[in-house]
């Protein structure tokens, strides 16, 4: 209790209490006993008084969840409000139609601040202190863009998010006004003829330079056709751009929205030859980028890379088009004339609100003066501008995208005294504001609910899955991100990154997925619950996935479903095949219900390469690791592929009574796919300086990551093995991922031989799942493969270094021929042998993963050296016998930069092992 108030003539009393007490889950029984038990307490003359416990002005009968309710009846918190028309977009080439999830669901979500520009210092700087490698700037999003934006779009959803989504520093835009050198903008008209439109429209004139007040989508022209029902007389617009690179990049289109405008304008996505399509509905977000997604491009000019745009509907009426945009880019917003000089995605929502077409009054509350703070509030302003005039934000003006539901991640400060404990997660909403009432009309107690339900889900699930987390507190305050917002909103502190046991977690992958999946399961639950429908969980991504060939055109793909053992709605109903040929991108998948097979007919001397996800009525898993298979009539051999590459990693980590911290110089970890979550090596591990936010205190890092988005492990390294198999031969491919192998589940010596992987697997003791490069059942799989007079090629930068224990050092010993006492760390930019140089990506860099460390072997008689480090020793190891044949390389042969080379060492290595 932190006071009381007596009033003698209302005969009543309040009893205030703090916020700890507060953010109790309170059911009505539970408030029942504490009245009850306060009036037993209380002086005779009292106890007929009424009694209010209160809270910040609430009292706890008010703090009770919508979902208590004394009759028992669900809630519907929207009542009848609900947006009935089509999706912002839709992506139509998709084989599977989501029931129970979030489909026709806008939610904003973003990641808390970024990059600014500090105006009294005239400089560009963090918002947030450079600890234990990181920020709060850059990690946030590394939980946000590459694991919950997928996974609620992966539900259904269609996210806005107000920072940069895409991780990639280049960017083309191709506009009607100006397009670039080297693009194509072509409009063909069969029937109808593209006009201007009376709209302003974008003008790509500033693409490298804003200024503040410049708005680059009232500047220039859009186009406009007449719709029509008939294919055959489309008019059609081409967006070709020339890539600088191959890659993956966003695509985001802009139109206007004007009378007449249609809901099934049809967009038409080339990707590396395979083509995806969506329904965009112009009746609403005209006037802004809208993102289709992400997409697989070759470098240069091609009409087989471009996105086109047709007039064909189901309506009629009008579709528009202006500029299309692929790519994050560089920050193009000049502050005094400065740039930030980094990748759009480090900087903060401020920047990308004005690239996005924003009114100034929207972006810059401040008129110029204090980026800082309007990059707080041009988050949530950006979301109500977006769903203004939608039937969740009624009676604000704005672009009617029907966004229902906003989420600010953060981590927070604070630390542990000892340097041990857990300070773990908060939750924040806001309900003293404009009433207590949402713009439509609900009660502000909607984003308690959400809070609420945050804050006890995360307590729950991490517990569940690592048996260690701390539930801090259920705040009501009055801050932006919450106060804002027109639609139920919450603030999640994740965790405190100003304390390592946080982040020893926080910065592991398998952490910061089961992070976002919680946050995802409570939005599903809960947009679910406020429209009174049932949901269903997405499932996991399935395991045990190979692809065998059996000297037939037929490949068997197989795999098995994983239960997630918490969420019994998650169960797969079915799965989806992906599949791609050659360097093609894949396609848009092929559904298998129910079963965990499926076969598939192959032309001869083609590369198929597979991946898989699971699917139910709630979503779709992520995907599986890329698998390939080739049949050949004239095959010289047959070759598995095995996949022991799953490691995700934080750092090397410090934890000692006198250090803490990231040893990023040790071994950098490896993240899924890539990240931009590094600002430099930590400088400080002193725990005796914990607490100071300086260049002395305990964490501080240095900025020489800053503005590297570091490659990861992007789940394709089978399929680089395999490229390289096809250019160097007549061969059967098959592949698996190393469990299947592992397990027995696949008899190895069907195959000539058998190519492992294992990238930078190893039992890094910090890791919150184990990996290892060999285990000991995969040791006894392997030897009795080469007792039978197999032959084995094996890459891995860790190979020899895992090998630990007695039996670690026989195997590699009696398998392989070698042995490993020692390590090169950076091994330069080249390796020699085969009759060749080559160099290997042995640096952290934007193209591929880095084996920033990699093994030396050192071979035993009669086996030799047969590749050597720019160093002198030894990088690769071969042996041939009468009895089996083996070729251990002591780093990922995935890594080698150049794709010939890469070819060229598999041919001369295939070689060696079969003939």
């Amino acid at each position: 209790m932190t006071g009381y108030k007596l009033d003698d003539r209302a005969k009543t009393i309040t009893i205030m209490v703090n916020d700890v007490f507060a953010a109790q889950d309170f059911t009505p029984k539970e408030v029942e006993k504490i009245y009850k038990k306060i009036r037993g307490k209380l002086p005779k003359p009292y106890k007929k008084y009424k009694i209010n416990v209160s809270a910040n002005g609430m009292t706890i009968d008010e703090l009770l969840p919508y979902s208590t309710y004394k009759d028992g009846k669900k809630p519907i918190l929207w009542g009848d409000i609900n947006y009935e028309g089509k999706p912002w977009v839709k992506n139509i080439s998709s084989p599977i139609r989501i029931t129970h999830g979030l489909q026709n669901r806008h939610i904003a979500v973003w990641a808390s601040h970024g990059r600014y520009f500090d105006i009294n210092k005239d400089v560009w700087k963090w918002q947030r202190p450079k600890l234990f490698g990181t920020c709060e700037d850059l990690f946030t999003p590394t939980i946000v863009v590459p694991y919950l934006i997928p996974m609620l779009e992966n539900a259904g959803a269609i996210v806005f998010t107000p920072r940069e989504r895409d991780w990639q520093r280049n960017e083309i835009v191709i506009d009607n006004d100006d397009y670039k050198p080297g693009t194509k903008y072509i409009e063909v008209s069969l029937g109808n003829e593209w006009k201007t439109a009376n709209s302003k429209g974008f003008s790509n004139r500033f693409t490298y330079s804003l200024t503040d007040g410049q708005n680059p989508f009232t500047s220039g022209t859009a186009r406009i056709v007449k719709t029509t029902g008939r294919k055959k007389k489309a008019s059609i617009v081409s967006y070709q751009p020339k890539f600088p690179k191959d890659g993956k990049y966003a695509v985001y289109v802009s139109y206007q929205t004007v009378k007449g405008s249609v809901d099934d304008a049809c967009y038409t996505v080339w990707h590396k030859g395979e083509k995806t399509e969506f329904h965009v509905n112009q009746k609403i977000g005209g006037g802004t980028w809208v993102y289709l997604g992400h997409f697989n491009f070759d470098k240069g000019s091609s009409e087989f890379n471009r996105v086109t745009i047709s007039n064909v509907s189901s309506q009629k009426g009008y579709v528009t088009t202006d500029a299309v945009r692929f790519g994050g880019g560089m920050g193009n917003v000049e502050r005094n004339g400065k740039k930030s000089n980094l990748p759009r995605c480090y900087e903060g929502a401020r920047y990308y609100a004005q690239w996005a077409g924003m009114p100034y009054s929207i972006y810059s509350t401040r008129k110029g003066m204090d980026d800082y703070s309007d990059d707080i509030n041009v988050r949530s302003l950006m979301t109500n501008y977006l769903a203004g005039s939608s039937i969740y934000v009624p009676s604000k003006k704005g672009l009617g995208v029907p966004l229902e539901l906003a989420l600010a991640v953060h981590s927070d400060a604070g630390y542990s005294k000892d340097g041990d404990a857990i300070i773990g997660s908060l939750a924040i909403y806001t309900t003293n504001f404009n009433d207590g009432r949402l713009n439509s009309g609900i009660s502000r107690f909607a984003s308690r609910d959400f809070a609420k339900a945050l804050l006890t889900n995360i307590d729950k699930d991490l517990r569940l899955k690592y048996g260690n987390w701390n539930k801090r507190y259920l705040w009501d305050r009055n801050y932006s991100e919450t106060r804002l917002p027109e639609v139920p909103s919450a603030i999640i502190e994740t965790m405190s990154h100003q304390n390592f046991p946080d982040m020893a977690m926080g910065q592991d992958p398998d952490f910061k997925f089961s992070l976002a999946r919680s946050l995802y399961k409570t939005i599903v639950r809960y947009v679910c619950d406020q429209h009174g429908l049932p949901s269903i969980i997405s499932p996991l991504t399935p395991s045990g996935f190979k692809v065998e060939i059996n000297n037939t055109d037929e490949a068997l793909l197989s795999w098995k479903a994983v239960d997630d053992p918490h969420e019994p709605t998650s169960h797969p109903d079915g799965y989806i095949i992906y599949t791609a040929t050659g360097h093609s991108d894949f396609d848009n998948g092929t559904y298998i219900h129910s079963s965990t097979n499926y076969k598939l007919k192959l032309a001869p001397d083609v590369l198929y390469s597979f991946k898989i996800t699971a699917v139910n009525r709630g979503g779709e898993s992520f995907p599986s690791d890329i698998l390939c298979a080739q049949y050949s009539p004239k095959a010289k051999a047959g070759i598995m592929i095995v996949n022991g590459f799953h490691r995700q990693s934080s750092p090397s980590i410090r934890n000692n009574s006198y250090e803490q911290g990231f040893d990023i110089d040790d071994d950098m970890g490896i993240t899924n796919g890539p990240t931009i979550g590094w600002v430099g090596t930590q400088t400080c591990f002193n725990r005796s300086r914990m607490g100071i936010e300086d260049e002395s205190g305990l964490g501080w890092s240095n900025d020489n990551l800053t503005g590297i988005i570091i490659a990861g492990n992007n789940k394709d390294n089978v399929r680089t093995h395999a490229q390289a198999i096809h250019d160097a031969g007549t061969y059967n491919i098959s592949s698996c991922q190393s469990e299947e192998a592992e397990n027995g589940n696949i008899d190895l010596n069907k195959y000539k031989v058998i190519d492992f992987l294992s990238g930078l697997e190893r039992d890094d003791g910090h890791s919150l799942v184990r990996y290892k490069t060999f285990s000991p059942s995969m040791q006894r799989q392997l030897s009795r493969y080469a007792t039978n007079g197999g032959a084995i090629f094996v890459s891995g930068a860790y190979i020899g270094s895992d090998m630990t224990t007695g039996e670690d050092r026989s195997f590699l010993a009696a398998t392989f021929k070698c042995t490993s006492s020692e390590y090169v760390r950076h091994a330069g930019d080249s390796v020699n042998g085969l009759g060749t140089t080559l160099s290997f990506f042995s640096s952290v860099n934007e193209d591929h993963y880095a084996a920033t460390r990699s093994d030396v072997l050192t071979p035993i008689y009669p086996a030799f050296t047969a590749m050597r480090y720019n160093n002198g020793k030894d990088a690769a190891v071969a042996y041939k016998s009468t009895k089996f044949n083996a070729f251990a390389m002591g780093f990922p042969f995935e890594c080698i930069k150049m794709e010939n080379k890469r070819s060229d060492i598999m041919r001369g290595i295939l070689r060696f092992l079969t003939e």
